[in-house]
C-alpha cells in the first residue's frame, strides 16, 4: 500500500486502509474502490491523505497502531461524553449514560495501554481518522495514544501510565465550554478570541478535579497541557522545576499532533517537520530527553510515502529502523531522470549514511 495525498486521488484507485469518522465508525472502508463522488467527500471532510493498493507496493503491510474495536470504542466514549459536556454543562452528568465517565474511560485507557505495551509498530497516524468537524474528539484520542507510546518509552509503570492515560483523553474536554464561533474559527483568532481559548485548560481543571473516579493528576493534565519549561505557557506560566512530568509530556504530544493534522486554515507537517519543530524548542518550550524519547516512537518517515533521495532517486518507504527513525529503508523505483526502474530495489539508509531524504512528494 502507498499514502497519497487526497488531492492525487483518481476513481477507479483502490482504499487500501479504511478511512474513519470523528466517531470512530468507518467512512470508506479497505477495499473500496474510489469514485469521483467519494473523493469529493474526502475533500469536504478535509481529509489530507489515505492509503491506497498500489502494484509497487502490493506487498507493504501498514499496521494499525490500536485495533479498529479499540479505537471506536475510546472515539464513542471522547463522542458521547464531551458532546453531553457541550450541550449542557451543568446538568450533562445526570444525562443517561453519564454517571461513570471514569469507569468508562479507564477502561478505554487500559485497553489502549495494553495493545501499545505489545505492539512495535513506530507510531504513524496520518489519514487514520478523518475530518475536521469535531476536532477535538479525534484528537484527543491521538494525543492518548502518543502520551501512552511515550510513557511507556520512558519506563513508566502501569499505574502511572494509567493516570497519563486518562489526563490524555480528557486534557481538551475544557474546550466543549468555549463558544462554537471561536472553537471552529477557520482563521487567526483575535487576541480577545484568544484570551477566551486559553480559559479552555481552566474549565477542563475545575470539571475533572470534582469527579471522584477520575485521578487528580488527570485534571492537572486538563490544566498545564499548555504550560513551557521557559515560563512562556499558560494559564499560569509555570517553570519546568513546576510543571508535572505528565504536563510536559502532553505539551509535547498536544503539538505534534496538532502540527500533523489538516485544518481548514492550514496544511498539515509531515511528522519529520513537526519533529523539527518541536527539536528548534528543546530547552526553552520542551524537555529535551522527553523529546528524543518522543522522537524514537514515531515513524518520521511513515511506510508507503514517496520520497526523493539526495542522489536524485525516487523512492517509496517500506520500512523502518526502531532506534533511527531518521534512517528508513526505501523501495527505489525511479532513476533521477525519471525512468522508472524495471527492477526495483532496496536501499536501508542505516547502512548507508551517504544517503539521505531530500524531500518527500506529499501534497496536501
Amino acid at each position: 500500500m502507498r499514502l497519497i495525498s487526497v488531492n492525487r486521488c483518481q476513481p477507479g484507485q483502490k482504499i487500501a486502509k479504511s478511512i474513519y469518522t470523528n466517531n470512530g465508525t468507518v467512512l470508506i472502508g479497505a477495499g473500496v474502490v474510489l469514485t469521483q463522488r467519494m473523493i469529493n467527500r474526502l475533500q469536504e471532510y478535509h481529509i489530507s491523505a489515505v492509503y491506497i493498493d498500489d502494484e509497487l507496493t502490493s506487498d507493504i503491510i501498514v499496521q494499525d497502531v490500536v485495533s479498529e474495536q479499540t479505537r471506536q470504542e475510546a472515539m464513542g466514549i471522547i463522542s458521547e461524553t464531551f458532546k453531553a459536556y457541550q450541550i449542557d454543562p451543568k446538568r450533562w452528568r445526570q444525562l443517561p449514560g453519564n454517571q461513570q465517565i471514569g469507569q468508562k474511560f479507564r477502561h478505554a485507557v487500559l485497553s489502549i495501554i495494553d495493545e501499545l505495551k505489545g505492539n512495535q509498530v513506530a507510531m504513524n497516524l496520518l489519514g487514520s481518522v478523518g475530518g475536521v468537524d469535531n476536532y477535538v474528539f479525534y484528537h484527543s484520542f491521538h494525543v492518548t495514544l502518543y502520551a501512552i507510546s511515550l510513557g511507556v518509552k520512558m519506563g513508566l509503570n502501569q499505574k502511572e501510565l494509567t493516570e497519563l492515560g486518562m489526563g490524555a483523553i480528557l486534557h481538551d474536554i475544557g474546550k466543549m465550554a468555549i463558544p462554537q464561533e471561536i472553537l471552529t474559527k477557520p482563521g487567526k483568532l483575535t487576541d480577545e478570541e484568544y484570551k477566551i481559548m486559553q480559559k479552555h485548560t481552566e474549565y477542563g481543571f475545575e470539571l475533572l478535579r470534582k469527579e471522584d473516579d477520575i485521578p487528580l493528576l488527570a485534571a492537572h493534565c486538563a490544566y498545564q497541557h499548555h504550560e513551557r519549561c521557559d515560563g512562556s505557557g499558560y494559564p499560569r506560566g509555570l517553570v519546568e522545576s513546576e510543571i508535572h512530568r505528565y504536563g510536559k509530556i502532553l505539551g509535547i504530544c498536544d503539538v505534534f499532533d496538532a502540527m500533523t493534522t489538516s485544518r481548514i486554515y492550514r496544511k498539515a507537517m509531515l511528522p519529520h517537520e513537526a519533529m523539527e519543530e518541536l527539536f528548534l524548542g528543546t530547552g526553552r518550550l520542551y524537555n529535551q530527553q522527553m523529546v528524543e524519547h518522543f522522537r524514537d516512537t514515531i515513524a518520521l518517515y511513515p511506510i508507503g510515502l514517496t520520497v526523493t533521495l539526495n542522489t536524485g532517486e525516487e523512492g517509496i518507504v517500506v520500512d523502518y529502523n526502531r532506534g533511527v527513525p531518521s534512517r528508513p529503508i526505501i523501495r527505489v523505483i525511479k532513476e533521477p531522470n525519471g525512468e522508472r526502474i524495471s527492477s526495483p530495489y532496496e536501499i536501508d539508509l542505516s547502512k548507508h549514511l551517504n544517503i539521505m531524504i531530500a524531500s518527500c512528494d506529499y501534497i496536501l
